[in-house]
């Protein structure tokens, strides 16, 4: 049986990976580095309000769009996904970090956030996480709240925002693109109709829905390579008919070839336009052309 590795770990839940969690992953990698120990974090695969008050949280980030984000900005190796069940959510804050994060998972140095709650009825806090770690002789750090224009940064607040489609102050709060990864799915051929090849992606199930329009947008392909595109999120209404199901479909502009099967990143940085039903394909086609002409645009001006 393989040893555990020394680890220090971020504690959260780390929704959507924003400014006030990059100070933990920050301060992790650079403890690990000081006790040659591998930087990590522990999230839940299910918002911890999901079952204490039985109303779903609609989130930034899957678990895995979290842990990718964790490990590619900021070096964590190692994103412990701890299923928050019954047993998890009973369990005496003692024994989550004596149990669970030291004999478990390795940890030598915890890094929590200002306002960490954990354990039976949230009676983990900082203070007695600090009293706890000095017992067991596991080092602790705090970190203060971090503030943008005088706000301090939350995934509650930035929800808000990518559900109003404010996707660059969401970016600016995020210190990175709101985005998800999903499979490319087969579509209704819109693509071809239109003469733009299309990525069709299914929002992660439990992740919030950006209001429904046309963005400015990059796809990350599996190959590394990053394209423009236009991307429209909603019911497709000029040509789906009566499926009101919300897609989201990504014209991808300067790429020739087909996706289907493959992961795709898609990372949302401006609201061009409102989602509408057009008269004909054609006038469908025509607003396409000058959302691609923004968006060239858009990006140019950032380069």
């Amino acid at each position: 049986m393989s040893e555990t590795p020394r680890r220090v770990i971020a504690l959260g839940f780390f929704d959507g990976v924003h400014l006030g969690h990059a100070a933990l992953l920050r301060r992790v990698a650079e403890q690990a580095a000081r006790l040659d120990a591998r930087p990590a974090a522990v999230t839940f695969d299910t918002h911890p309000e999901d079952l204490i008050l039985r109303q779903p949280v609609p989130l930034l980030t899957s678990p895995g769009d979290r842990a990718e984000l964790m490990c590619r900005l900021y070096g964590i190796q190692d994103v412990i996904v701890a299923r928050f069940d019954q047993h998890m959510m009973r369990m005496p804050w003692q024994e989550f970090v004596r149990y669970y994060l030291v004999q478990q998972h390795g940890a030598v140095h915890l890094v929590a956030g200002h306002d960490f709650r954990f354990g039976y009825k949230g009676e983990g806090d900082p203070q007695r996480l600090t009293g706890l770690c000095r017992e067991l002789g596991v080092g602790c750090d705090i970190i203060p709240p971090v503030t943008l224009d005088g706000r301090v940064i939350s995934s509650t607040y930035i929800r808000t925002l990518v559900a109003q489609g404010e996707m660059e102050t969401a970016c600016r709060y995020l210190g990175h693109p709101y985005g998800f990864s999903d499979t490319v799915e087969h579509g209704k051929k819109l693509g071809s109709t239109l003469g733009f090849p299309t990525v069709n992606l299914r929002i992660p199930p439990g992740v919030i829905t950006p209001a429904l329009g046309v963005y400015a947008t990059r796809a990350f392909l599996e190959d590394g390579r990053d394209l423009a595109a236009v991307t429209n999120v909603g019911v497709r209404p000029t040509v789906a008919g009566d499926d009101h199901r919300v897609n989201v479909e990504g014209f991808l502009l300067d790429f020739e070839g087909d996706l289907y099967g493959q992961p795709v990143r898609m990372e949302f940085y401006k609201f061009l336009r409102p989602e509408q039903k057009f008269p004909s394909l054609e006038a469908l086609r025509t607003a396409v052309m000058e959302n691609a002409r923004q968006t060239k645009a858009y990006f140019a001006a950032r380069d």
